[in-house]
């Protein structure tokens, strides 16, 4: 199969718009809860008037303000209560919210407020304001810069008191599903990003089929926890598909904490990138350790995986199923209280989970359903499904979604969750479209039931001297995924054969001292520790298992620092600049192939 449209569940009227969304929930249920915001370590609910009611009131401040239809409204902020008010604030006003990551700078600040136009930006805090301040001078549409912690919600309601009702009323009618409701810019690994606009179809019209197509995760009843960055169109798509869901929403601002979190909020479903998952599993591990229960830990994971594999070939025997249920009661509800206790569903996206996360979760009662899309494709284009869970691939597309791969292994998208182009970009929009199908730059290929398995990047695909064709991604998350490892990057290109560069993992590294019975390294030290070196080898041969020799990992070398957003070699998506990553490590990519300070894996 090389081609499939799934057909809508359901179909809105092309005048509706997000506000529509939002009504639609409170109008089934006024008084019940919408969001739950977290103060003073309580969780508050906020039934749907209430919210509704300070939605009208924000957007009224906002028209106060002069913010006119159409008109862009930058938002820069770690996930928070706030966050989600004045998205919907925004819409209600008839504007564009242009979410800024609060890890931006002011050059990019800059290029984001200039090249959308924004006019107005509320920041989270007084260190973002002077972010955005020192940017203005280049980006003149910013007229005002306002602090949610310097009382900007009230402020704008304030601002407000004397518009009526009629204006937001008004407003919220202006749009239809073809007209833009944020521009996202692309957090690049190369070049300028550039500005995704998402129109309200595209979110309106795809996470009301993704609720009709998997209503047991996401129709009413539920709750979910955003920990991911709003400024990502996955955070935010999931924002939107609560309301539409009837889902209970709440927010946390830091995921290093999250698991307080999710353990006072006990969310129903999650939804996380990959390295999430992979910390849970790893923090685990060293726990048990810590605790003299590593052989335990390790027998019921295996247990776990075993036990999920089982489930897609004919079933557990008795003798596994009884193993599981003792291993249930030894490991895995800990586990699962660390998320919260309720939750039996997780959405993963943003990258490759991997099959063995996946069956080791699913093993211990939470089924990651891995899904895959892009900002251009509004976050989710396909996702597996409670009944339809294959895991290592990234699901069946959603209704109103079609896929086709193009004769080089290029995955091309149409349907609702496409975008309408690149922001005053018409030759980068031209340029990503083929015959109306969206062009990835991600590889794939779909088996005979529609299922999508992702293989590569395109531009990522490491060409050998040999002339031989590594996709890179398989490895670099198999390598990831040991408690030691913060990033891979697999380089090879026209070099004799293929290699890494891998960044040790300041957090994992104390707690894998512990479990090994060794004083705590410092990062230097750890680079050329003997017992390191052997772990990371080991997980080196480990992941060759999965390719040919001659696409297998010859030898590493450990970079001197870890690869972050802070330090400018990975997006605020966590992907890694690849390129910015050659460029300065080329001296380490070179002393790979000239043997110097590298190890070779058995």
């Amino acid at each position: 199969m090389d081609e499939i449209t799934t057909p809508q569940l359901v179909e809105l009227s092309p005048t509706s718009n997000l506000n529509d969304v939002l009504t639609d929930r409170i109008r089934k249920d006024p008084s019940g809860t919408v969001v739950e915001r977290y103060v003073d370590g309580r969780w508050d609910a906020v039934s749907g008037t209430d919210f509704d009611a300070q939605v009208v009131a924000v957007a009224k401040g906002l028209v106060a303000k002069g913010v006119q239809p159409g008109e862009p409204v930058g938002i820069m902020s770690h996930t928070r209560y706030e966050w989600t008010l004045l998205d919907f604030a925004t819409w209600a006003a008839g504007a564009v919210p242009v979410p800024i990551y609060e890890t931006s700078s002011a050059d990019q600040v800059e290029w984001i407020a200039s090249d959308a136009g924004v006019t107005v930006v509320v920041a989270e805090n007084a260190e973002l304001v002077a972010v955005v301040e020192r940017a203005r001078a280049a980006a003149p549409s910013v007229r005002e810069v306002l602090s949610i912690d310097d009382g900007a919600i009230a402020e704008l309601t304030a601002a407000g008191a004397d518009v009526d009702d009629a204006e937001i009323e008004r407003r919220r009618a202006l749009a239809g599903l073809d007209d833009v409701a944020t521009i996202i810019y692309t957090s690049g690994t190369t070049g300028r990003p550039k500005g995704a606009e998402l129109t309200h179809g595209n979110f309106a019209s795809l996470s009301t089929n993704a609720v009709a197509a998997i209503p047991e995760v996401f129709a009413a009843g539920g709750r979910t926890l955003l920990f991911l960055p709003l400024a990502h169109v996955f955070a935010r798509f999931i924002e939107v598909l609560a309301v539409a869901g009837g889902t209970v929403l709440g927010t946390w601002p830091d995921v290093k904490t999250v698991t307080e979190g999710l353990g006072s909020f006990k969310p129903t479903y999650v939804l996380a990138v990959p390295r999430v998952f992979e910390k849970v599993y790893n923090s685990a591990e060293q726990k048990a350790a810590a605790g003299g229960k590593l052989k335990i830990f390790h027998w019921a994971s295996a247990t776990a995986i075993e036990w999920s594999r089982a489930q897609d070939t004919g079933g557990p025997s008795f003798w596994l199923n009884l193993q599981h249920k003792i291993a249930g009661k030894l490991v895995y509800g800990k586990l699962l209280d660390a998320l919260g206790g309720q939750a039996r569903y997780a959405v993963s996206g943003g990258g490759p989970l991997g099959e063995r996360l996946g069956h080791f979760f699913r093993g211990l009662g939470l089924t990651i359903l891995e899904g895959y899309g892009l900002t251009e494709s509004t976050a989710p284009t396909c996702v597996n499904r409670p009944e339809a869970n294959r895991i290592g691939t990234v699901g069946l597309q959603l209704p109103g979604c079609g896929v086709k791969i193009a004769e080089d292994g290029e995955i091309l998208l149409q349907g609702i969750q496409v975008f309408r182009g690149y922001h005053d970009n018409p030759e980068a929009t031209a340029e990503s479209f083929d015959d109306g199908w969206f062009r990835t730059g991600d590889l794939g290929a779909l088996d005979d039931d529609g299922f999508l398995s992702i293989t590569g990047r395109k531009k990522e695909i490491i060409v050998t001297a040999g002339g031989k064709n590594v996709a890179p991604a398989m490895l670099e998350d198999r390598i990831r995924a040991h408690a030691l490892v913060s990033q891979c990057v697999v380089v090879g290109d026209n070099r004799p054969f293929i290699g890494a560069l891998i960044s040790l993992d300041p957090e994992g590294l104390p707690g894998w001292c512990k479990m090994h019975d060794k004083p705590e390294l410092t990062m230097e030290q750890a680079r050329t520790d003997t017992d390191v070196l052997a772990a990371l080898d080991a997980a080196v041969t480990r992941a060759n298992e999965a390719v040919s020799r001659a696409e297998s990992i010859r030898k590493f070398s450990i970079l001197s620092e870890d690869l972050t957003v802070e330090n400018g070699y990975l997006t605020p998506s966590l992907k890694v600049k690849r390129n910015v990553v050659l460029d300065d490590y080329a001296a380490d990519v070179d002393a790979l192939y000239a043997g110097d300070s590298t190890k070779s894996p058995h």
